[in-house]
């Protein structure tokens, strides 16, 4: 996945950290994260927090786009652990193609 910064049409600086498994923007001088572990090729989004300071702004919307785009970007999968990100790929099925497939269990 690409490290660069980018900014997303809500203008919020979006950087990917991968030193930290996370990606994080800086909104008023309050930190918002949205952290990963990554296995290969999947990407598994376990937590998102944004700051009560900053929320509604669309912040996590931002992380949550820059993460899935890049995951696109490098042909990864991903499993949305964290709620919120269970929540936005379901209200953006654009990126339904990204979910990795769930285990066929049997009993």
């Amino acid at each position: 996945m690409p490290s660069d910064k980018s900014s997303d049409a809500t203008s919020f600086d979006v950087r990917h950290e991968p030193q930290h498994s996370r990606y994080s923007a800086t909104v008023d001088g309050a930190l918002a994260v949205a952290d990963y572990h990554r296995d290969v090729n999947v990407i598994a989004f376990t937590h998102t927090e944004v700051p009560p300071a900053i929320q509604g702004r669309g912040v996590a919307s931002a992380l949550a786009q820059r993460a899935l785009d890049d995951a696109r970007a490098a042909g990864a999968r991903v499993i949305p652990a964290c709620e919120f990100f269970a929540r936005y790929m379901d209200e953006h099925p654009e990126y339904d193609d990204l979910r990795a497939a769930k285990p066929n269990v049997e009993g």
